[in-house]
């Protein structure tokens, strides 16, 4: 009881450093304009109002923003469980000339900084004729050393005995690998997943780079332009923030259990 009760108030602590900022964007986002900047500053609005979201909903780019973010982070997330999970079998499962070494490389990929490779990405995007396109956003995004090490770790843990018990059925090793292994790895495929939804979703530096078109921009990008659009109307900029975060709090509430359950077997298992 006495260890658990400094450790519940440091948990507090911390959880009021992330939760604070988030509570200071919807308040400013439900007062009337001239109340976001009165001093001194008030925590309940004097007027609750949601005329802000109004306006940013009908006048603003909001909604066209969600939607390309929306695209942008389903498809790399759709793509980067396809190839890490595929990846990860094959580095878990079968033997080949090279394996340790190449996996080895795959790993190397997690100590290189992301900036270091903006430019050689860009030329290739470019002579590919994808700058501009969602494809272009998409398919830098999609090398996840880093995932695919967990889910190697995690099918490392699943007994073979299974495939074995399906390769005496005639089953072929995609076969195995597609109802035997992958069903038994939902947790951590949610978990994988919403980890690279969010940070695709977040990605503000790879789209501004690669996008211009303002109707490809995504919500990060199209945020950094608010205030150009609007002036400085605070309660429309943290209306705009606080809808272009509420997909993820969508997300997140509706895969919490698998995330958690994920996150366990694959620290168990690692």
């Amino acid at each position: 009881m006495r260890t658990r009760l400094p450790l519940s108030l440091l948990g507090l602590a911390v959880a009021l450093v992330w939760l604070i900022p988030l509570a200071w964007a919807i308040d400013t986002s439900i007062k009337p304009e001239g109340e976001t900047t009165r001093v001194p500053v008030t925590w309940i609005p004097e007027v609750f109002t949601l005329d802000a979201y109004g306006r940013v909903l009908t006048a603003g780019d909001v909604p066209l923003w969600l939607v390309n973010s929306l695209i942008v982070a389903t498809g790399v997330t759709v793509l980067t469980l396809a190839a890490a999970s595929l990846a990860a079998y094959g580095f878990s499962r079968l033997d080949f000339p090279g394996k340790n070494w190449l996996f080895a490389l795959v790993l190397a990929g997690i100590m290189v900084p992301p900036q270091a490779l903006i430019v050689p990405l860009f030329h290739q995007m470019q002579s590919l004729g994808l700058v501009d396109t969602y494809w272009g956003m998409i398919l830098p995004q999609l090398a996840a050393p880093v995932m695919v090490f967990i889910l190697k770790k995690f099918f490392d843990g699943i007994p073979r005995e299974y495939e074995q018990a399906a390769a005496l059925d005639g089953a072929s090793r995609l076969r195995m690998f597609w109802s035997v292994v992958l069903p038994m790895s939902r947790p951590v495929l949610a978990a994988v997943g919403v980890f690279t939804f969010v940070t695709a979703w977040n990605n503000f530096l790879w789209p501004f780079i690669v996008v211009s078109d303002p109707d490809l921009m995504t919500v990060p990008v199209g945020l950094g332009t608010v205030q150009s659009s609007y002036g400085l109307r605070y309660a429309e900029i943290m209306a705009s923030a606080v809808l272009g975060g509420l997909p993820l709090v969508v997300v997140y509430a509706f895969l919490q259990r698998h995330v958690i359950r994920g996150v366990g077997d694959a620290g168990l298992k690692g």
